[in-house]
């Protein structure tokens, strides 16, 4: 069972850049409501996509310069990466079925 892994600065390169498979980052921060929303469904899907997919999160609070970096004005704010490369955004709480349907649409663009 895959676990959301915490990203900083100091591990990004590792943890993303250089990961073999596709990474999904859930920008967010503690004080956002839409993030705690989010949340749940985030760690669920980590779990029916453990082994094809990294799930990883940000706290743009301990990390703006990554939020920056990558553009992320409004949170959540979820980025799929594959190979060190920006394959597909989404911003905002969503249900289950539409980050699914995201995740599904970025993995088939790689394929």
């Amino acid at each position: 069972m895959q676990e959301v892994k915490h990203v900083t600065m100091q591990n990004f390169e590792q943890e993303v850049m250089q990961s073999e498979l596709p990474v999904i980052i859930d920008f967010w921060a503690e004080w956002c409501i839409p993030c705690k929303i989010a949340m749940p469904i985030f760690e669920e899907l980590a779990k029916e996509y453990s082994g094809k997919v990294k799930f990883v999160k940000i706290n743009v609070d301990e990390s703006p310069d990554l939020a920056l970096k990558f553009s992320v004005q409004s949170i959540p704010t979820f980025i799929v990466f594959y190979k060190g490369k920006v394959i597909n955004r989404l911003t905002g709480a969503v249900a289950k079925e539409y980050l699914k349907d995201f995740i599904e649409k970025a993995l088939s663009s790689i394929e």
